[in-house]
């Protein structure tokens, strides 16, 4: 499993990550590959609309099969576009003017006029994404989960936003959560969890993990 870090409009840094993708599998083939993007697609960075396109298009790694999850920042726009003026708002102030200009849109167009002026195929890829998707051992989300909690009965909003208490337990949670969500300079790996958030779209890499049987790697870009 490739599992892929907070893009947050980074085009040409998740292109860049598909091609290393693509050449470790033709350097190590393997029967069955899965590339996992753990959300956060857009905001922040210099193209969101070129990130979203790329991920409808699917990325150029022959016989990989892709899972989108979706992060807190699709999650505001989508709420934005159901009419909620507090996500609008919080969009606008968390990178939504910069998503509005990779769409060659005005970052001043009012919230009401987003539904029709947004392409739709991005409309439908945003709203086809996934909460959470497992792998053998492996739990991928896009924030974390609720410690204590049974990971059937997780609250949508702490798979996409909770920090706390979830980044400091070292409690058995019965998987690896593989998350994005919290900024790090580099990927963090502890007993119960592996964070691959490292800032892109905000100056930092895009980071990859490579999940093995029995060993995990980077990729970044």
């Amino acid at each position: 499993v490739y599992a892929i870090g907070d893009v947050h409009g980074s085009l040409e840094q998740l292109r860049a990550l598909h091609a290393a993708i693509a050449d470790d599998l033709r350097a190590r083939p393997i029967a069955a590959a899965v590339v996992v993007h753990l959300g956060d697609y857009i905001d922040h960075g210099p193209d969101s609309a070129g990130v979203i396109a790329l991920l409808i298009a699917g990325p150029a790694i022959p016989g990989a099969r892709v899972v989108n999850l979706i992060g807190e920042h699709e999650r505001m726009l989508l709420d934005a576009l159901q009419g909620d003026r507090a996500a609008a708002t919080d969009w606008l102030w968390a990178g939504g003017r910069e998503t509005l200009t990779s769409w060659g849109l005005s970052p001043d167009l009012p919230r009401e006029a987003w539904q029709d002026a947004l392409p739709a195929a991005h409309l439908a890829f945003l709203r086809s994404l996934v909460w959470s998707h497992r792998e053998g051992d492996y739990l991928f989300v896009h924030a974390g989960i609720r410690p204590g909690i049974a990971l059937a009965r997780q609250a949508k909003d702490d798979l996409l936003t909770i920090r706390q208490p979830f980044l400091w337990t070292e409690q058995d949670l019965g998987v690896v959560v593989v998350h994005g969500h919290s900024t790090n300079p580099a990927p963090v790996v502890t007993v119960n969890r592996i964070g691959l958030d490292t800032g892109a779209g905000n100056g930092g890499k895009l980071t990859c993990a490579v999940l093995e049987d029995d060993r995990v790697g980077f990729l970044a870009a």
